[in-house]
């Protein structure tokens, strides 16, 4: 066994049993109570049970022993055929689950004035179960809150806990698999979808416990190893140049030697032997030199080569020790959407498409919050009430399904539902209702533009505030967090069919996928996740608008601005003295609202790049985001994209830029940013 679980109390190992054994209670159940129930499917709850009562009791927690007890007991009567189920069942034993979750993240000192103070509502508990363990589901009265009440998901969140002596480092979630023992009842239950083992458990693969902080300095040691390998590449250029520097001295001497054998000296005389045999001798060593040359090149070509495939094969390992399967941050969502579509009188059901794509802890964790309140969303405001999908033809559960996968370097989540769709008339009509835009103006936007209204805080469709919407909150949720993981969000919806909501999230947040840009000689990069694309500009395409640039993009008039003026730099000669003809380098960025074209002075190129913060004493540095280094040492900043449009609107709105490369065209002193950042 690799775990290395001597550094834990026991109350500690009771934490991570509770964990995984109430998820695989509350995932079974929701699943049980949409399918029929056999022994088989019974069977690993019940095991789970009796599991979370052995640990709780070893720990001396016995208000948990009690109620697993008393769910034990149900599983088994349903497992012989002498109960059934119902949803009011089920519900009784989700609130057992819930308690056992609550009792899981008490603290240990405070255990025993817990149990004495909640010892009532485990007697209503017990009394509860042991009703619905004789066939009394529907008599019992329910007496926790709602799921909309309770939360997203029911298992616990991370806490820090005091302990009486020193704790070892926060662990990384990684998968337990502990041996069987029959002295300690702290082995995990098989998965609910399992069937019941008749023979010896298959060996677990070998997994090791690491701490998260020696986890994330691995993977930014690798992330800098993978650009460190990079620097190995300007050798091997100025290696070959300088063999090409020794083919011309070879040329050289060759033409010296013909010179010296035709007699063309100063003195008119004949070449002498000597003189032939000491240029044939020079010749010939550096021919020597060059053969050397070439073979050390080509060494070194290979080492580069070799070097930069280990490296990178290095950092997706670890990469992918950091990852977590999507499965990891869904257990709650089942729940969430059987007790939320209960509430509502509705019917609902929840599917996922790509449980096992590795997501980067970091974007998982975030990942909870706004998928709950995109699943709220689409049990509220998109399905429709079962009468009202049976007259439509559609069946009466409708279906909510998160898809996820890996695409073109980046991480896609696709939260989708069968229900109504958005009403873009009255989307539009709200629109003008809040004064957020004139009935002409609305008139004229378009789907995509209307439905980025959904994304304004405190911005909703519906006319009254329940517990469940109305307030306008979850899809500024939803945008907040891509955004602070330099993501994107859009939404696509057909009436009658339903909506999609489509997430682009990087798949980790420590490396990134750039364009690099020269910038007054300096470069600069674009995370590619927020650039729209990239294209050469001829000047006779530029459009001037009431004396702003603009050239017209798929239909649509886009605004021009050169990046010199809106990071206030100086312009170097090749900015400032463009070429009239010179097709002008242009990277296309856009937010919610606004498109823009920013002008370069060319493109270097692509490259993966580690991200490093900028120093906190800085502040928040206007239209820059982070910093990396290059290949080559040469320090690089991370453009800040959604606060490069911003101001690029300001400048486009508030100001006359004229042409483009224009001497006139500059900001003057007066007119630049207070807080203009320039390298040192």
């Amino acid at each position: 066994m690799s775990d290395d679980l001597s550094g834990f109390s026991l109350m500690d190992l009771f934490r991570m049993e509770a964990e995984a054994h109430t998820a695989a209670l509350s995932a079974g159940l929701v699943e049980l109570e949409g399918s029929s129930a056999s022994a088989a499917t019974i069977e690993p709850l019940m095991r789970a049970a009796h599991s979370l009562k052995g640990a709780a009791r070893i720990v001396g927690l016995d208000a948990a022993v009690r109620v697993a007890h008393a769910m034990e007991d149900v599983f088994v009567e349903a497992q012989k055929g002498k109960l059934v189920l119902t949803p009011a069942a089920v519900d009784v034993l989700l609130r057992g689950v819930d308690f056992l979750v609550h009792v899981a993240e008490v603290a240990e000192e405070e255990l025993p004035a817990w149990q004495e103070s909640h010892a009532g509502e485990v007697h209503a508990l017990v009394v509860a179960l042991d009703a619905v363990k004789h066939g009394r589901a529907e008599s019992v009265e329910k007496d926790e809150p709602s799921a909309t009440e309770r939360g997203p998901a029911h298992e616990p969140e991370p806490t820090t806990e005091p302990a009486p002596e020193p704790q070892p480092a926060p662990v990384a979630e990684v998968e337990r698999v502990p041996e069987p023992s029959p002295a300690t009842p702290l082995a995990p239950p098989p998965s609910p979808a399992s069937e019941p083992e008749s023979g010896p458990a298959p060996v677990a693969d070998r997994v090791v416990r690491v701490s998260a902080e020696s986890l994330t300095r691995l993977l930014g040691l690798a992330g800098e190893a993978l650009v460190q390998s990079h620097r190995l590449r300007p050798m091997v250029a100025s290696l070959w140049r300088m063999r090409e520097r020794q083919s011309r001295l070879i040329e050289s001497l060759q033409v010296l030697e013909d010179r010296f054998a035709t007699g063309i000296d100063g003195a008119g005389a004949v070449s002498t032997a000597a003189g032939r045999e000491l240029l044939a001798r020079a010749r010939g060593r550096a021919a020597d030199s060059m053969q050397a040359m070439a073979e050390a090149v080509e060494a070194l070509e290979m080492f580069a080569r070799d070097s930069e495939d280990l490296s990178s094969r290095l950092h997706h390992e670890v990469l992918a020790s950091r990852m977590r399967p999507m499965a990891d941050g869904l257990r709650g969502f089942p729940r969430l959407v059987r007790d939320l579509s209960r509430e509502l009188g509705k019917e609902a059901r929840f599917e996922v498409a790509g449980e096992t794509t590795g997501v980067d802890r970091d974007i998982l964790d975030r990942l909870e919050a706004p998928l709950n309140h995109l699943i709220r969303n689409a049990i509220d405001h998109g399905l429709e009430s079962p009468e009202d999908r049976r007259r439509l033809g559609k069946p009466p559960a409708g279906t909510i399904r998160l898809e996820a996968r890996h695409r073109a370097g980046m991480l896609q989540l696709v939260l989708s539902d069968d229900g109504h769709g958005i009403d873009l008339e009255r989307l539009r009509a709200r629109v003008v209702e809040r004064g957020l835009a004139e009935p002409a103006l609305a008139r004229r936007l378009g789907e995509s533009e209307l439905l980025d209204f959904l994304f304004l805080p405190g911005f909703s469709t519906k006319d009254q505030v329940t517990s469940v919407s109305g307030r306008g909150v979850g899809l500024d949720v939803v945008h907040s967090m891509v955004q602070a993981v330099r993501g994107t969000v859009r939404i696509a919806t057909r009436p009658g069919r339903g909506t999609r909501f489509i997430l682009q999230l990087p798949i980790t947040v420590s490396v990134i996928r750039a364009l690099l840009v020269e910038i007054a000689g300096e470069p600069y990069a674009f995370p590619l996740s927020r650039i729209d694309r990239i294209l050469r500009v001829a000047p006779g395409e530029v459009r001037d608008l009431e004396g702003k640039p603009h050239v017209m993009l798929d239909d649509q008039l886009v605004g021009l601005v050169e990046a010199i003026r809106v990071l206030d730099l100086e312009p170097t000669a090749e900015t400032s003295g463009r070429r009239p003809g010179d097709a002008m380098p242009v990277v296309v960025a856009s937010d919610r609202s606004h498109r823009f074209g920013v002008v370069v002075d060319r493109f270097l190129g692509e490259r993966d790049l580690r991200v490093s913060p900028l120093d906190a004493r800085l502040g928040k540095v206007p239209n820059l985001s982070s910093s990396s280094v290059l290949e080559d040492g040469w320090p690089v900043l991370i453009v800040d994209v959604e606060d490069l449009i911003r101001s690029v609107d300001n400048l486009l709105s508030g100001r006359r830029l004229g042409r483009l490369g224009a001497e006139g065209a500059s900001i003057s002193a007066a007119e630049r940013p207070a807080h203009a950042v320039r390298r040192v």
